[in-house]
């Protein structure tokens, strides 16, 4: 095959950021640049269960250990899921109205360009392992309610008939003494939502495990990325209630030449906006992971009906976004508030801020 001069030109001057190997200046070695980064919302560097690793640490050693990225961050996520002390995720979470644990996860690799996901999952702990099933055995991408769960006994996953605990059950038997235990509300009155921000204030819930949820995105140095978002929910919902997480676009979106997002906070908010895909999208655009973030929050705001505003305009709820680019730049931003979300790099796990869109 021959080859022009030009093209002889045009490839000398594609390689000149590349460096060579001593002694042979004629050979050219192609060196990624990608420094590799896992984030995660705020609970991915706190809990760490019966482990001396968090989420964001074990996802980072994993993953620069060589195992693959999605499967790292899988691992981390595990962490949260099975410790009873974050009522937001896997055993132990805030069960819906009826007293009963529903578990919603999705997770996408991006070089594979394969995800998977299960919603209203009842009896399994880490319903992210069960959303990688669907993603590597099925040719479908979400598994929902008693299909979810039959297809998890027979991938050989234990189903356990009950996933509150203690503390879950006793928040579940205070909220059901102080509201409609139907939780079918007026909408004039929203007595439900009342009784658990009754709860919140009284010291029951802990206000960030109301909506609750994990996202965890990483990026290896090889340009991989992947992400995973795991949840229990909102807390005391409608049964068969489905938020964003378990959902493409909404809970989590992952582009690998463009980057991930996911969330956390009110669901059906980033779910009438597909946030998590409009981020990526944004990133596509040339736009910082800071900056497509308050796009998304920009773009919730704007299209939040009355009933859920503020008299000031401003939405009357929460809502954060985890942000990874292709080049492993990486930002978390919320609505209000301020807050922190989980790092963990070469320089090891830490949290770091939340830029405040509002």
């Amino acid at each position: 095959m021959s080859i022009t001069r030009r093209e002889l030109i045009a490839t000398a001057a594609g390689l000149t950021a590349a460096p060579v190997v001593k002694n042979f200046p004629h050979i050219w070695v192609p060196q990624s640049s990608i420094k590799p980064v896992v984030i995660a919302s705020g609970n991915g560097n706190t809990v760490k269960h019966d482990t001396n690793e968090t989420c964001v640490q074990r996802a980072f050693r994993m993953m620069t250990g060589g195992t693959d990225v999605l499967d790292a961050l899988v691992a981390g996520v595990n962490i949260v899921e099975l410790d009873p002390a974050d009522t937001s995720v896997g055993y132990g979470g805030l069960p819906n109205a009826e007293g009963v644990v529903q578990l919603d996860s999705c997770l996408m690799h991006g070089r594979k360009k394969w995800a998977g996901g299960v919603a209203c999952l009842e009896g399994v702990r880490t319903p992210s392992l069960v959303a990688r099933a669907v993603m590597q055995h099925t040719d479908h991408h979400l598994l929902v309610g008693p299909g979810a769960r039959e297809f998890a006994r027979r991938m050989g996953f234990t189903i356990e008939s009950d996933l509150n605990t203690d503390a879950s059950r006793r928040a579940w038997l205070e909220w059901m003494r102080r509201t409609d235990p139907g939780h079918y509300l007026d909408p004039a009155k929203r007595d439900g939502d009342a009784a658990a921000l009754s709860m919140i204030e009284d010291g029951w819930i802990d206000p960030e495990h109301y909506y609750g949820t994990i996202n965890c995105n990483g990026i290896n140095d090889k340009g991989d990325v992947a992400g995973v978002t795991t949840t229990s929910g909102l807390a005391f919902k409608i049964p068969g209630r489905v938020g964003d997480s378990p959902i493409l676009g909404a809970g989590l979106y992952v582009d690998q030449a463009v980057g991930a997002a996911g969330s956390t906070g009110r669901g059906e908010a980033n779910l009438y906006n597909l946030s998590s895909y409009l981020i990526v999208e944004e990133l596509r655009r040339g736009a910082h992971p800071k900056d497509a973030g308050i796009a998304a929050l920009k773009r919730v705001a704007a299209n939040t009906e009355k009933r859920l505003q503020l008299e000031s305009g401003r939405p009357a709820f929460n809502l954060q976004f985890y942000v990874l680019d292709a080049k492993g730049r990486h930002a978390g931003v919320v609505m209000f508030g301020g807050g922190r979300y989980a790092v963990c790099d070469e320089a090891g796990p830490r949290h770091e801020d939340l830029v405040v869109a509002f």
